[in-house]
């Protein structure tokens, strides 16, 4: 996430004068089990909480309920997902949709309703865009209230309905994409090379429609087997209604016109051509679970950024190839033995894991009693190597819930705190558990929330379908009782820095299933954040962890009057060298220091792949900032030019200010990173040279790139320094920039950052 550690500078720093960030783009099983020791479950709170609808008890540790809103008269079926916009949460729920206004988090407002029956209700947003899933018979072309005479009534809806919320509170239906099996749930993913359009992904898990009535194209049942028998009229295979999943293009100019226009076949067998070629159905084994049939996936979630999908497909984990959102292509499945039905799935937020969950009981069933496996109807957590899905450990919430509470592991999200993996997860009646997979081997519980049982004696399905994070706090779509809103406390795992830095990361709206790369502007909550977890894992102790915390606090303090700029960046250098060169922390520090001096100069570059293979540049104009030229193959690497923009350097102190001293000019680069790949910083390079030459002044050595044995802009770099004799007035300084790529780049958008820093030096 953060740049490596450089050697240790030559000369020795006070404090910054300054420091100018320069963005740079270039566009060329073995089981673990989270079992609560006996002591653990003797202790824990949320074991023994009393029954009842609104005033059940409640267990909570690290996490405060802020504020419950029941339904409208008119939701009392089930709760279903959530997605959000703005300032507004969307519940889904059997009967249509709720809006919420969570600008106030603490105290939410129910401010729309919207019936619409159809069954599961699943709702995703995109721009004045929402989409809801329709799976069973009661739903209706017109949203009437009514279910439908019979499947063959052409006023019968089973697909995903299109509405434009322009006005969030008087949403208008725009049309609906009818599907063969209907909608239980899907996922909108987004194309950044087709801005014209969105495409959603259907997953539809029930019975396929015995009519062709209402669907394009017809429905048929089939087991999938392309065989001689199974022919259309002109002779090719009938391959049915079933092992697919549909994707819908959205045109965003004309919604109206949304069509499926492919029905990708991601389980299928590459010997054989059968479309039905993962897990047949079936036991594992004595003592193992039996897995359901793979034929649909009950969850699809995309991960555009990074060209991925996680499919949760019944029988199967899938990893699936989304970098044509149009033409998913599965790359990898598994299945486990001790799965019953693969549910849903979060990727890390740097897509190297993803977490799977696992609906044994189908979600209404009691699955987290005292006598069932910590490692049935959990979550399987797997890394993600060479596009591989390897299996590294098992995760449930360790609590054992009682007979009357359907529990199981079901919808969550990340939690965004910087340079960890954390997420908070519904588990019904089990209530929500924030957990940290950062180790993917060793998940640990962090903080939750329970409450009792609806009723002491018999089990009434409720608890949490849906609990995620939207800007700042978690809320939870409560089946039987309602909205829930929550904060986060802080504790020994997390620090209060550690949740003021993931407040900071905003969205303009989220749907979970889409998920979106979150990052970490600089600030001073990331950077006292990154101390915190330093001095968590012992590696900021003593002095050096009480001198950065205080230059920190200094800093903040000072940078509250913009005249206090100097004083402000030599704090933060002081914190940052306290720090420890090359860390998180101190990588952090550096750059809010590079933040505060505004001096941030955007660069794009595009390497586009040539017909003979070749890679060329081009970069964006930003005024004088850096410019590189066409690529020029030197044999065994090709060469991009330009020059770094002018710096100039003012030095009017006085003797007594600067002492003995000068002053010194470094920068180094992060690496630059894409989708594809990563080009390290060690590949870019520069020739200082001093513009205003004069005696005390000179420039910095040229870099050796890592093709030619060095280790370029990657370490710290002097740009220029000056003596006691040289320091005074007004400096220029510039530099040659060059870019050394092998030849088997791969071509892509990269992007980092390359950071300048003046330092006084005695």
């Amino acid at each position: 996430m953060y740049t490596r550690s450089p050697e240790r500078a030559r000369w020795k720093t006070r404090a910054f004068a300054a420091v100018g960030a320069i963005a740079l783009g270039v566009s060329m099983v073995s089981a673990t089990s989270m079992a609560a020791s006996a002591d653990t479950v003797d202790v824990d709170p949320r074991v023994g909480l009393s029954a009842g609808v609104f005033d059940a008890g409640q267990a909570a540790k690290n996490i405060e309920l802020m504020s419950t809103t029941p339904k409208s008269e008119a939701f009392n079926n089930y709760n279903s997902d959530l997605a959000f916009t703005g300032n507004y949460a969307i519940s889904g729920n059997y009967n249509g949709f709720q809006v919420y206004d969570i600008s106030n988090s603490a105290a939410p407002e129910l401010k729309g309703t919207f019936v619409c029956p159809g069954g599961q209700g699943d709702v995703s947003v995109y721009g004045n865009l929402l989409f809801m899933s329709v799976e069973s018979s009661p739903g209706r072309l017109d949203c009437a209230s009514s279910p439908a005479a019979a499947a063959t009534d052409p006023q019968n809806f089973r697909g995903v309905r299109i509405f434009d919320i322009s006005n969030i509170l008087a949403p208008v239906q725009v049309t609906g994409v009818q599907t063969c099996r209907g909608s239980h749930t899907h996922t909108v993913v987004e194309d950044a090379d087709d801005p014209d359009n969105v495409y959603i992904y259907v997953s539809g898990t029930s019975g396929v429609r015995t009519t062709t009535t209402n669907v394009p194209g017809g429905c048929t049942d089939r087991s999938g087997n392309t065989v001689a028998s199974q022919l259309d009229e002109n002779g090719n295979p009938v391959l049915g209604s079933r092992f697919l999943v549909e994707v819908i293009k959205v045109p965003l100019a004309n919604p109206a016109a949304a069509e499926v226009v492919n029905k990708a076949r991601l389980f299928t067998d590459a010997a054989t051509g059968s479309p039905a070629g993962l897990w047949p159905g079936g036991s594992h084994g004595e003592g193992l679970q039996s897995t359901s049939a793979t034929d649909a996936c009950h969850d699809i979630t995309a991960y555009p950024e990074i060209g991925l999908a996680a499919g949760a497909c019944e029988g199967n984990g899938v990893l699936i190839d989304i970098s044509n959102p149009a033409d998913p292509k599965r790359i990898d499945a598994v299945t486990d033995p001790r799965f019953a039905y693969w549910h849903s799935a979060t990727f890390s937020n740097d897509g190297t894991k993803v977490v799977f969950t696992d609906e044994w009981g189908g979600g209404s069933g009691a699955r987290c009693r005292a006598t069932d496996p910590l490692n049935w109807g959990a979550n399987a957590i797997f890394d993600i190597v060479d596009g591989k899905l390897q299996f590294k450990s098992y995760y449930k919430m360790p609590a054992p819930q009682t007979a009357q509470e359907n529990c199981v592991a079901h919808n969550g999200s990340l939690v965004p705190v910087p340079g960890r993996d954390i997420m908070v997860q519904a588990w019904y009646q089990g209530g929500l558990s924030v957990f940290d997979f950062t180790d993917s081997a060793n998940p640990k519980e962090i903080a939750f929330f329970d409450r009792g049982p609806m009723s002491p004696t018999a089990l009434v399905l409720s608890g949490y379908w849906s609990t995620y994070w939207y800007n700042g706090a978690i809320f939870g779509n409560e089946i039987g009782r309602g909205f829930d809103s929550l904060a986060l406390q802080p504790s020994e795992f997390l620090t209060a820095n550690e949740i003021a830095a993931a407040e900071e990361v905003t969205a303009e709206y989220t749907n979970v299933q889409g998920q979106a790369h979150f990052e970490h502007e600089p600030s001073f909550a990331l950077a006292k954040a990154l101390v915190d977890q330093a001095e968590r894992a012992g590696t900021l102790t003593g002095d050096a962890l009480a001198e950065t915390r205080l230059q920190i606090a200094l800093a903040e303090e000072l940078s509250a009057d913009p005249l206090n700029e100097p004083a402000t960046l030599a704090a933060l250098a002081k914190a940052a060298e306290a720090a420890g060169e090359g860390t998180d922390a101190s990588n952090a520090l550096i750059a809010l220091a590079g933040k505060l001096s505004g001096g941030s100069i955007p660069v794009e570059a595009t390497v586009p792949q040539a017909p003979d293979g070749s890679l060329a540049l081009t970069v964006a104009d930003f005024g004088d900032g850096v410019s590189l030229s066409q690529a020029e193959n030197a044999g065994d690497r090709f060469v991009f030019e330009g020059e770094l923009p002018d710096l100039t350097v003012t030095d009017s102190r006085n003797a007594r200010q600067a002492g003995d001293g000068g002053w010194a000019v470094a920068g180094r680069s992060t690496d630059l990173t894409s989708i594809e790949g990563a080009v390290s910083a060690a590949n870019l390079g520069w020739s200082p040279v001093v513009k205003t030459p004069r005696a005390g002044l000179a420039a910095g050595p040229e870099s050796v790139v890592e093709l030619d044995g060095g280790t370029g802009l990657s370490l710290t770099s002097r740009l220029a320094d000056a003596t006691t004799d040289g320091r005074m007035g007004s400096a220029t300084l510039g530099a040659g920039l060059f870019l050394h790529l092998p030849v088997n780049t791969d071509p892509g958008t990269y992007s980092g950052a390359l950071t300048v820093s003046l330092f006084p030096v005695d």
